[in-house]
């Protein structure tokens, strides 16, 4: 452990277990990787715009599609050595995006087995410093996705669940989820809501995959995702229908502390909803969920998109995180100190004061409390 004087807990922070790598290697079609000629790391490639130009990737000077997949990725050393370097006590791992969506029914269940087992391990040789959201099998028989629930339950660091936002493959306002949610309530686990699909190539005009690099999907269409998601969760009525549902929701939930007053102004006014009988005086705002069931991250790199999560749902309910090992530096020494931390640390202190009690609670204290961090099993 550091030597911080409170406890620094990094709740977002990926890694992708070998066995799953050897699935990605394997594959034609994205998700993937691959690896190109001349390339020190082989490429992630997940994003539908980097797949149109796949075959002409590195000729003519053509630059390769997808990120390089470094140690950072997959080695559990790796990751300590980055916990160590930025003194950060405690990690909370979880697969990355695109999680197993893309697995095929009949595996599915089984190949959550495995990569929940190996992040169980990973954890276990770690005593204290490690912790994980598990992956679900959502392309398997509602029955086996049970199960799976009911297994991941059992294993000794397991505090929730890593989400996307297509659930079963419709959103998450999708009724056959409703079993899952109240499943995953009943155990305590909690949601840790990511994005991954963003919106539509074409939104972002045919000069983006050229010429503007990953820029327009990451930085606008995984907050727009995310708050889409939970938007619609709310108007079909998820958060009443299954109230101890908890979900950690990334990116300090996308713009939906921004974009919750516009949300309720619509709801309000919206002549359907009202004629429905959905907008009484019983109704609980989308203000109130965001501070009863939402919690937040704090991976937002700046106090001003920090300050707007603070007021939407509390600083007793957000928690930090560093997105680790995306966004690596890209003109200094990847073993040494990235900006996804200090950015974000800072973001935080400027925020809320350095050496603060809002400070120590978002840093890590927070974290410890809801995900149950100071517990054993």
């Amino acid at each position: 452990m550091t030597s911080n004087p409170f406890p620094v807990v990094d709740i977002h922070t990926h890694m992708y277990p070998p066995e799953y790598v050897k699935i990605l290697e394997n594959r034609s079609d994205i998700p993937l990787i691959r690896r190109f000629a001349g390339a020190k790391d082989p490429r992630y490639i997940i994003l539908p715009a980097e797949a149109e130009s796949l075959d002409k990737a590195g000729e003519d000077g053509a630059p390769l599609p997808g990120r390089p997949v470094t140690s950072h990725y997959s080695s559990l050393q790796q990751k300590i050595h980055f916990m160590d370097t930025h003194r950060i006590d405690i990690s909370v791992i979880s697969l990355a995006n695109p999680w197993l969506d893309f697995v095929a029914t009949s595996e599915a269940a089984s190949t959550a087995v495995s990569v929940n087992e190996e992040f169980e391990s990973m954890c276990a040789s770690q005593p204290g410093r490690l912790y994980f959201f598990a992956t679900l099998p959502l392309t398997a028989p509602q029955g086996e996705l049970l199960s799976a629930i009911d297994f991941v339950k059992g294993l000794k660091h397991c505090r929730g669940v890593i989400l996307g936002t297509s659930g079963l493959g419709k959103g998450l306002d999708d009724p056959e989820l409703i079993p899952v949610f109240k499943a995953l309530a009943k155990n305590g686990l909690t949601i840790f809501l990511h994005p991954h699909y963003g919106l539509p190539s074409e939104v972002w005009g045919p000069r983006a995959t050229a010429e503007y690099g990953h820029v327009l999907p990451l930085a606008l269409g995984f907050p727009l995702e995310t708050t889409i998601a939970v938007a619609r969760m709310y108007l079909a009525g998820v958060f009443d229908e299954v109230p101890d549902l908890r979900m950690l929701l990334a990116h300090s939930g996308g713009t939906l502390p921004f974009l919750a007053g516009r949300i309720e102004s619509c709801i309000v006014h919206d002549g359907h909803l009202v004629r429905e009988g959905k907008v009484g005086s019983g109704r609980r705002t989308v203000w109130q969920v965001l501070k009863e069931q939402i919690y937040l991250d704090a991976v937002i790199y700046s106090e001003v998109g920090l300050k707007a999560a603070i007021d939407a749902s509390g600083v007793d309910r957000l928690m930090f995180g560093t997105d680790h090992p995306f966004f690596p530096p890209l003109t200094s020494d990847e073993q040494g100190e990235w900006e996804s931390m200090t950015w974000n640390k800072t973001a935080v202190e400027k925020a809320l004061g350095e050496g603060s009690e809002g400070t120590k609670a978002v840093m890590g204290g927070n974290a410890v409390k809801i995900l149950r961090l100071s517990e054993d099993a």
